[in-house]
């Protein structure tokens, strides 16, 4: 029999067992971002608390966000919420609340966290119902990131992949050779590819006003899922970024200067059996945004692809690559020019605290709209959080319309100089198109259920090509907010339409099970 006090004991962790489970389905999510943009559904209670009038003025028209620019920016990721543990055991602490490795004394002087970066995932796809296929994904690598006092932050993040991709994708990447947003792969176990990723950056604030950030990333500028200007669709690129804020934090001003590549040789001799030097192009981008007040905001935005490198694959700058002043290369050179340059301007509006509305027009070239190259684009999108009173439902539509040709460089000879990088453009995923996106994510404490729906409608010379239909719906539960480690079941659908030809429709289904770090965006949705 049992004693006395050996029930006591039982009975006592039976109790504690049952409480901390009931804790673990109950307790919000508070999550601790790094450097964003971060998974986009894992981003919506940074971006609801936002979209409040009443919020600080961040100009959330470009991301990341600066680590540190200012004190306002600490509530973005929420990081400085202090959690009520249920009991002071740290395995607990370190499996379902806090960083793998977090160190920071009480002196507050630094600060430093090191977690693991996992994606095991699996699942079945088929093509055109008769084809059926294994996919799978696994990720192993590490996030990193640290300050030292108030004004320097850094972040370092890689990771190691292999994965088996479902047949449009597989498709893609054999044609363009890499990866969609990450990257050159070499071929793994004949069907599957073989990638790594990896970005970092140091950030310091040498005076109130100016921060540097130097790196190896993404940029974003807008305020939707897509961006028709500069989004976080391609391949990470080493950059520059200079932002200044004036007028008491209204205004911010952004300047980035980087280098990219064209996935052509570069012309350079290399040994034998080595890595060929591929082609690479300097580009620079300015965007100037401006918090008219708590409910309006602006920007304007200019981008401009300099001169690719020559057959030594050596890069020769003119020093206006260097002039910080938004649209004066614009007035130097016009839009009809080999330096190709993409102009576009921005806009969210705050209806009240639960409803934004957000757009944005990109302008190529205007001096005949009917050549190839000389186009425009716009877009328009609305977000309702806590939508109909359900408290953390978010539901979202975006219309995206780019003309066909859009970011090449009007001159054919140039060529190499269109906005892309690695096969990809750096803007618009789809490049040019028409495209209707609808988003709703729905989270309870730590559950999540989120769906997406893309409707696409694509031309070539002014023709109906075909359109695609593409649905994905998600649930899962966070296991670790601190680096967003969840896990989840997943069903995906897409379809193809050649208008006309029915013998060329593809319908391709895989069902996906996941356990993994979400951190970064990956867009399959084409």
């Amino acid at each position: 029999m049992i004693g006395t006090s050996n029930k006591r004991i039982v009975l006592t962790r039976y109790k504690y067992l049952l409480s901390f489970i009931f804790y673990l389905l109950t307790q919000p999510l508070f999550a601790q971002f790094y450097n964003l943009p971060n998974d986009y559904f894992f981003n919506t209670f940074t971006q609801r608390q936002l979209a409040r009038i009443d919020s600080d003025q961040v100009h959330s028209g470009i991301q990341p966000y600066i680590p540190f620019f200012n004190k306002k920016y600490e509530f973005v990721g929420d990081s400085q919420l202090i959690f009520k543990y249920l009991a002071d055991d740290p395995i607990i602490e370190k499996v379902f609340f806090d960083h793998l490795i977090h160190i920071k004394p009480k002196s507050g002087k630094y600060e430093f966290k090191i977690d693991p970066l996992l994606n095991i995932e699996t699942g079945n796809a088929t093509y055109d119902t008769t084809n059926s296929q294994r996919i799978s994904t696994n990720t192993r690598g590490f996030i990193a990131s640290g300050a030292i006092g108030k004004d320097f932050y850094f972040e370092t993040m890689f990771s190691e992949n292999q994965s088996q991709f479902p047949h449009y994708i597989s498709s893609y990447n054999n044609q363009t050779k890499i990866v969609p947003g990450q990257g050159r792969y070499k071929v793994f176990k004949t069907t599957g590819y073989d990638y790594a990723f990896s970005s970092g950056f140091i950030s310091y604030q040498p005076i109130k006003k100016l921060n540097i950030q130097i790196g190896h990333g993404k940029q974003k500028i807008g305020n939707g899922y897509r961006s028709i200007l500069l989004s976080d669709n391609a391949f990470n690129y080493p950059y520059l970024r200079l932002t200044s804020e004036w007028l008491k934090g209204k205004l911010q001003y952004t300047n980035i200067y980087a280098v990219l590549m064209n996935l052509t040789t570069g012309g350079a001799l290399t040994p034998q059996f080595t890595e060929p030097l591929f082609q690479k192009k300097a580009v620079s981008f300015q965007y100037l945004s401006y918090n008219v007040n708590r409910r309006i905001n602006i920007g304007l935005f200019q981008g401009m692809i300099w001169g690719a490198a020559d057959s030594l694959n050596r890069q020769h700058l003119e020093w206006q690559y260097f002039n910080p002043v938004i649209f004066s290369n614009l007035g130097f050179y016009g839009l009809n020019n080999k330096n190709n340059i993409v102009i576009g301007a921005t806009a969210n509006i705050k209806l009240s605290h639960k409803i934004s509305v957000y757009g944005q027009f990109m302008g190529d070239d205007f001096s005949n709209t009917f050549a190839f190259g000389n186009t425009f684009g716009y877009q328009v999108g609305a977000r309702y959080f806590d939508a109909f009173g359900l408290k953390n439902l978010m539901l979202q539509a975006e219309y995206n319309d780019v003309a066909e040709g859009s970011y090449n460089s009007p001159f054919g000879t140039y060529s190499n100089q269109s906005f892309s990088h690695y096969s990809q453009n750096l803007a618009y995923t789809q490049g040019y198109g028409k495209e209707l996106v609808l988003l709703g994510d729905m989270k309870f404490k730590r559950a999540f259920l989120n769906a997406k729906l893309n409707l696409q409608w694509l031309t070539l010379n002014k023709y109906a090509l075909y359109n695609n239909t593409i649905s994905k719906i998600q649930i899962g539960y966070t296991i670790n907010p601190a680096y967003n480690f969840n896990v989840s079941l997943g069903y995906n659908y897409r379809f193809q339409d050649f208008l006309g030809f029915n013998e060329s429709n593809n319908t391709t289904r895989f069902y996906t099970i996941s356990l993994k770090s979400n951190l970064y965006n990956t867009y399959y949705d084409f």
